[in-house]
């Protein structure tokens, strides 16, 4: 009897690791397909907003990057001397949203030709930047920037550097809008539903012809033989 509980147990207990396996496994494909990048776009506020409401962007978060000292306070970087950026902090997955199709929303809220300046916000605080975690993105970056450029008479001013530094900005900042509908906020609110109903064109997967094995086990005597016409049959003018 004991021999039947113990084998029993350990049949369970090989059942749950198999479990505990699959759903790891589940998690770490999920993983992969993370990604983050860093935004600045003038007042946090509306910039994560609207970032928030793009399908695949997972979690946002609004802090200072960038800067010269360590957990500035929002007063301080308010002052201009701590070169710190009103930055979004984006997660996004990368199998629903490429970063290209991120970037051409952002440019939607921002006008990329002022410097230091959106809406009616002034200061190095609200400069326009791209600021990346990974090197690999830095090539899809300037490709996407440089062909927005083009949009545009004047130069752009939209700061693209890699993240040196990043500090969660105040709890009160945090989804500020949600916490305060119709709240302080820079960008057209029309462009918020824009977010929303913004979709990712899908790539068309290249049409492969079937062999004639495949054929002939998907089709009847006749149509092989009609499809087989087709394919041989030479056409003059």
């Amino acid at each position: 009897m004991k021999q039947i509980i113990f084998i029993f147990v350990l049949l369970i207990n090989c059942l749950s690791c198999v479990g505990k396996s699959t759903g790891q496994a589940e998690r770490r494909n999920d993983m992969k397909s993370m990604k983050e990048i860093y935004l600045a776009g003038g007042c946090f506020w509306g910039t994560e907003h609207f970032l928030k409401q793009i399908e695949g962007v997972e979690v946002t978060q609004v802090g200072y990057a960038n800067g010269n000292i360590a957990n500035p306070t929002y007063q301080q970087v308010c002052t201009g001397t701590t070169d710190f950026a009103e930055t979004v902090k984006v997660q996004y997955d990368s199998d629903k949203v490429t970063l290209p199709f991120l970037i051409d929303l952002y440019f939607k809220t921002i006008d990329p030709t002022s410097l230091n300046r959106q809406g009616n916000d002034r200061g190095t605080q609200y400069r326009t930047g791209i600021y990346y975690t990974d090197a690999a993105d830095l090539p899809v970056i300037r490709e996407t920037v440089s062909r927005l450029a083009a949009n545009y008479t004047r130069p752009l001013e939209v700061e693209i550097e890699p993240l040196k530094n990043f500090y969660p900005a105040e709890e009160y900042h945090q989804d500020y809008l949600d916490k305060n509908p119709g709240g302080y906020c820079h960008i057209n609110p029309a462009l918020f539903d824009l977010a929303r109903k913004a979709k990712m064109k899908k790539p068309v997967a290249a049409y492969s012809k079937p062999d004639d094995a495949t054929l002939r086990s998907q089709l009847t005597a006749e149509q092989y033989a009609v499809t087989s016409e087709k394919r041989h049959r030479t056409t003059f003018p």
